[in-house]
């Protein structure tokens, strides 16, 4: 009898969203269910500082009004200590929320840490993934394995914003 890995968790619309605590890139506690009483992107990105997770943030940054305007906080989590990520937010300036989840407690909870294709190759690494929480902490959407260029654009006509 073969022994394999738990299949990943994939969290569904519908279902509450896990609570957790992560320090921001000023080192201070951001406690998701705080946030309740608005609408929360979630998004799980790879490592700050790369190209594609900073394209992905300054996207996000440049769309920050109008998901504002919206009802929505923005709010990103990586695998990296607080200090890249703090050095990121300095250099792109941006002002909403990036959590460090450098134990991967987070990303177990919302199934954003696993098995998934790199240039041909299985690897073990972060899958790149948004949620999109209700007022109540109930996933409204739920997108995993996304491309970081294009997806604040995906992510807006889905929501059906257009400003």
């Amino acid at each position: 009898m073969s022994s394999s890995a738990p299949a990943p968790i994939r969290l569904s619309e519908g279902e509450t969203a896990p609570d957790f605590t992560l320090p921001d890139q000023n080192g201070d506690p951001v406690t998701l269910s705080q946030l309740r009483g608005g609408k929360v992107i979630l998004y799980f990105y790879g490592e700050a500082g790369t190209p594609a997770c900073t394209g992905q943030a300054c996207d996000f940054r440049d769309r920050l009004e109008a998901f504002t305007a919206e009802g929505y906080r923005v709010v990103g989590v990586s695998r990296d200590e607080v200090a890249p990520i703090a050095k990121m937010a300095a250099e792109e300036h941006l002002t909403f929320p990036l959590l460090s989840d450098a134990d991967r407690r987070v990303h177990e909870l919302y199934g954003t840490f696993g098995e998934k294709q790199l240039y041909g190759r299985t690897v073990q690494g972060v899958i790149r993934a948004t949620f999109v929480i209700d007022e109540a902490g109930v996933i409204e959407r739920a997108f995993y394995n996304i491309k970081a260029t294009g997806h604040v654009a995906m992510l807006r006509k889905r929501l059906g914003l257009t400003a």
